[in-house]
């Protein structure tokens, strides 16, 4: 029988790898409705609470946190609510069964093949929500993004990845657009914010020489796998993908510009109605419509997958479509992660007493 909101205690979840996008799924998550029925009760970082809890607390990027945040006795009170901390650095360190979990959500990004997945499987942990892409399909049961294929979701699964920020950016607009006008060819670049791969300055530490250089002196193409990601979801368009990833010295929020050619004509003004018509529809909670006078910063903690600028929507001719799509990678990425787990815990088994 599936969990029923509200009838049984939250479902617990803990999270391996308190950086980026680990800080913001918490966040995102107390900050969601849905934080009477999932609950964070256990975080796994390298680095010291005291870190751990100043990190929290101040955010160059999403601003404070609206709320006490304290490390105490071992633990990180956030919110009102107390975290177990740990500092493993490999899945056996912890002790995952006695924490009693029902769910990890994984965002060290370390752990991409199945047989290292396994590793927290062995350990204790009964599911995983992996906050990027298997290194294939086979190293997850299901890679699911939000609004397009969770209902693929049966509940008995493992191993589930959330995708990455990009591919819920653009997939949801491919998939819009090949239902309802038809796509032949596919050509994007993102042009996506510094990571934390990036160094400020010149330094060794990357196979990729152009990843050596500076995050915030210069513009950085570098090498993508968005393409497999996308007809990975997308399996109609299978060699018809491809992607370009370039790093721009900006801190958050995303674009992705995205060149369609189109199996049947269109215009600018009909690709924007049914972009437009999604996202006050059925794509709401993913997909969001603008034609105001945009810089990235305007979507700095937005929580849509991705906000089509219809005031940069291009024709060329009837069939060729030039879109720009804004995202921002962080808050946007967690906030579908947090759907994903929220959708996959309602078909599993109830576990806990009623309250």
């Amino acid at each position: 029988m599936a969990r029923v909101p509200g009838t049984h205690r939250p479902l617990r979840l803990a999270i391996n790898g308190y950086g980026r996008i680990g800080r913001c799924f918490l966040r995102a998550l107390l900050e969601s409705p849905v934080n009477h029925s999932l609950q964070v009760v256990a975080i796994n970082e390298p680095a010291n609470l005291e870190s751990m809890a100043y990190l929290t607390r101040y955010d160059s990027t999403h601003g404070r946190f609206p709320g006490l945040v304290e490390a105490v006795d071992g633990k990180l009170l956030v919110g009102g609510k107390s975290i177990q901390v740990s500092h493993a650095r490999s899945p056996e360190e912890v002790a995952w069964a006695e924490l009693d979990i029902d769910l990890l959500i994984e965002c060290s990004g370390i752990y991409g093949r199945r047989q290292e997945l396994n590793r927290f499987l062995a350990a204790g942990c009964p599911r995983l929500l992996l906050s990027h892409p298997g290194n294939s399909g086979d190293d997850v049961d299901a890679t699911i993004v939000a609004g397009i294929n969770q209902d693929c979701l049966r509940g008995d699964e493992k191993l589930v990845s959330a995708a990455s920020c990009t591919t819920n950016a653009i997939v949801p607009v491919l998939d819009l657009i090949d239902r309802e006008i038809g796509i032949e060819q596919v050509l994007l670049s993102t042009l996506h914010s510094v990571m934390n791969d990036q160094p400020l300055i010149d330094g060794y530490h990357h196979d990729d020489l152009r990843r050596t250089r500076s995050a915030m002196q210069s513009i950085i193409p570098v090498s993508t796998g968005l393409a497999r990601g996308v007809e990975r979801l997308l399996p109609q368009l299978s060699g018809r993908v491809q992607a370009k990833a370039i790093r721009v010295p900006t801190l958050n929020v995303s674009a992705i510009d995205l060149t369609i050619s189109t199996q049947r004509p269109v215009s600018a003004h009909s690709i924007n109605a049914l972009l437009a018509g999604a996202a006050n529809g059925a794509l709401k909670r993913q997909l969001a419509y603008s034609e105001a006078a945009h810089a990235s910063i305007d979507f700095n903690h937005d929580p849509h997958s991705a906000i089509v600028d219809g005031s940069q929507t291009r024709t060329a001719g009837t069939h060729l479509v030039n879109l720009f799509v804004w995202f921002d990678n962080e808050w946007g990425f967690a906030n579908r992660m947090l759907e994903v787990a929220d959708h996959w815990s309602r078909l599993w088994p109830q576990k806990h007493a009623q309250l």
